[in-house]
């Protein structure tokens, strides 16, 4: 019989208490069982360890690190397995349509294993981008005890001759490079040798980092979890640590769900506008927040957007890299910060137990000679990067990443393509000009169908050095790594025969990141005539994942989530 309260093994009882459950308790004496483990609260160890990317190369030595934690403050650690796709490789190919896609297949693999198997707790590890929202969003749906830990960043590649830190986005932008003749052959195979020195995600503010830090903020990750090195000591550490934070959020019977508010929500907006964070957070907070039961809205990252200021000095638009935010403190004396400016809601709960204020209590600033992060008084931007923009090209809603160093707004003619790749090959051909709006559509997340993300598109403009004089926008999405004028999740998407559907080559285009608006420049009576006429393309999948996602997925303007109309 056990002899730990009940309250703490309330799942795992009903699976292994009693004469009737032998069966059960003879297959996992099979994986490492003893006869005393049977007594213990069950910690399922997720793990999206994976040789699929660099991302999460390393993961199964941290998964053994957290399930030796949870071992140690008195559970029984069960690691099992969950997929990773890898978007760098994915990026600009047919198979990057399964990176949003795998969000879910994530969030159901997790719920499905920890629910099937009774674990009583649940620590989940993730490295590549849509890891983190797909663990999250699957320990809200559990609702029970739970921890998320973050893989880590990668280290700075280093060039051999300029000795200039790169990343994957330097590969991305060489290829534009090359395409424009400023690059040669042997110059692009340097970039591509040493720009990806090992493991961990991509080193940037992009996605990846961008929802850790997004994660951490929301209270679902220990401090300092998001800015941590991949191959660091104190990473094996917060693994070890997210093991034993499990048993003790057991012991206090606190579950995802009261620690993900919506005052929690505020938070990690807070904290992603700050530090310039990708729009993919949009996509996968309201994602997170549709599972745990809270209303939010994209006008939310307006209202919040509105009084905080983008201070981290990060790429893709601006100098350092997320190891550089690591070596002078990482993500705490930035989010002390925001809470001395009265930005963060202090009295939300944590995952150590604590508030957000007493997990901060003692964190002192970044160092003086530091340029990383900028203090209140000197922003990068006074107000958020991020824009929520509506119009008569976006009724429903479209979101830009606008620093600011692009301008603040854009008009041009439209250039339109039916898929990214029909885009990138006339970019790197030089059809793109000044002046160009590109339109790429039909890549929504029920039309392309899985809302791939633009980054090849916008590192060719990059690369070819239109930064400032081309905009783009699409139905899909944009890595972390893009920056420039881009405006993405346009809704109602083409496939839904919203108005990107009804654009035609030349039609004047206006984005104003100032008043959030997007617009087309065409008579009313144009724009219906035009939608009279519109006809809906054939589904591009008829069998398989893709297939199922189109047919359940919702608007990108809610998240982009497959149970919003069950």
């Amino acid at each position: 019989m056990s002899t730990t309260p009940p309250n703490f093994r309330k799942h795992s009882a009903v699976l292994l208490d009693g004469a009737d459950r032998a069966p059960n308790r003879s297959m996992l004496r099979a994986v490492g069982f003893k006869d005393e483990d049977f007594s213990k609260p069950v910690v399922g160890i997720a793990s999206t360890w994976s040789m699929v990317t660099p991302c999460n190369m390393h993961i199964d030595a941290l998964a053994r690190e957290a399930a030796a934690g949870a071992d140690g403050a008195g559970g029984k650690a069960i690691i099992f397995g969950t997929i990773t796709v890898a978007d760098g490789i994915s990026m600009g190919t047919p198979g990057m349509r399964y990176s949003l896609v795998s969000r879910e297949v994530i969030a159901d693999s997790i719920e499905t294993v920890a629910a099937c198997e009774g674990f009583d707790a649940v620590v989940a590890i993730g490295g590549c981008d849509k890891n983190m929202p797909g663990c999250v969003i699957a320990l809200a749906r559990l609702n029970r005890p739970g921890v998320f830990v973050y893989g880590g960043t990668i280290l700075p590649g280093i060039h051999p001759g300029t000795k200039a830190e790169c990343d994957i986005i330097s590969v991305f932008e060489a290829v534009g490079q090359h395409a424009a003749g400023k690059l040669d052959d042997a110059g692009l195979k340097t970039v591509e040798d040493c720009s990806i020195p090992g493991p961990g995600s991509c080193g940037g503010m992009y996605t990846a980092n961008t929802m850790a830090s997004a994660i951490e903020a929301l209270g679902m990750s220990l401090p300092n979890s998001s800015s941590q090195i991949a191959i660091s000591a104190e990473k094996q550490q917060d693994c070890r640590r997210a093991g034993q934070a499990a048993l003790a959020l057991l012991k206090a019977g606190i579950k995802p769900r009261d620690i993900i508010t919506r005052k929690a929500f505020e938070n990690a907006i807070t904290v992603v506008i700050a530090l310039g964070g990708s729009t993919n957070a949009v996509l996968h907070l309201l994602a997170i927040a549709h599972t745990a039961g809270v209303k939010l809205s994209l006008d939310d990252f307006t209202r919040v957007g509105r009084r905080v200021p983008v201070l981290a000095d990060l790429k893709p638009s601006g100098r350092y890299g997320m190891a550089h935010l690591s070596r002078i403190g990482g993500l705490l004396p930035l989010m002390k910060t925001l809470l001395d400016a009265g930005l963060l809601h202090g009295e939300c709960l944590t995952v150590t137990g604590k508030t957000v204020a007493e997990n901060l209590s003692g964190v002192g600033s970044y160092p003086l000679d530091q340029d990383v992060v900028r203090p209140m008084s000197n922003p990068i931007k006074p107000d958020s990067h991020l824009r929520i923009l509506y119009g008569n090209l976006a009724p429903k809603g479209a979101v830009a990443k606008i620093s600011g160093k692009e301008g603040l707004t854009f008009s041009g003619k439209a250039l339109v393509f039916e898929s990214e790749e029909a885009a990138l090959k006339a970019i790197l051909a030089g059809r793109a000009k000044a002046g160009h709006v590109i339109v790429i559509r039909n890549e929504g997340p029920r039309g392309g169908p899985g809302m791939r993300e633009m980054l090849s598109p916008t590192s060719a403009i990059m690369g070819r050095g239109l930064g400032r004089d081309v905009a783009l926008i699409t139905d899909g999405r944009f890595s972390g790594g893009s920056h420039g004028f881009v405006v993405g999740h346009i809704t109602p998407e083409a496939a839904e025969g919203g108005p990107i559907a009804l654009l035609k080559n030349g039609d004047p285009i206006t984005i104003d990141a100032v008043a959030n608006v997007i617009t087309l420049g065409l008579p009313a009576r144009e724009i219906q005539a035009r939608r009279r006429a519109w006809k809906a393309k054939p589904p591009k999948e008829t069998r398989g994942t893709l297939a199922k996602y189109a047919k359940l997925v919702s608007s990108a303007s809610e998240g982009a989530v497959t149970d919003k109309y069950l």
